[in-house]
């Protein structure tokens, strides 16, 4: 069932997302400062493609650092990824095929705000 839902999912929103979160790392990237921040995109980016059959869970071991990080990751890339959730989940409400895809676009939108100190692992 994870295999049907990631690929209508990938179809009808998932490339999107996939090409906004690549290219906030390409421009994270290129910043050299910001290169923690652009592995954080491409991780999240793997995971808005194929989100069904995997979790974002929350790493013990980060903190403080991981804070500040997710506020400067606010600023320069993740109201738009986190913009661009919102937008994709209500159009995919617009349908009611697209309605389960649309909520599961709208669990997505704290981790587009907050990769850091986050890790995606299978579902048991």
């Amino acid at each position: 069932m994870n295999t049907v839902l990631n690929v209508i999912w990938f179809v009808l929103a998932g490339i999107w997302l996939w090409i906004g979160y690549v290219l906030a790392g390409v421009i994270m990237f290129v910043l050299i400062v910001t290169i923690p921040w652009g592995l954080a995109s491409f991780r999240i980016a793997n995971y808005a493609a194929w989100p069904f059959g995997r979790e974002v869970v929350s790493k013990p071991t980060s903190g403080a650092w991981s804070f500040l990080g997710n506020v400067v990751w606010v600023i320069l890339a993740g109201w738009w990824l986190a913009l661009e959730h919102l937008f994709t989940g209500i159009l995919l409400c617009l349908t009611i095929i697209g309605i389960p895809l649309g909520i599961a676009n709208f669990k997505l939108i704290p981790v587009s705000l907050a990769p850091l100190g986050k890790e995606i692992v299978d579902k048991r």
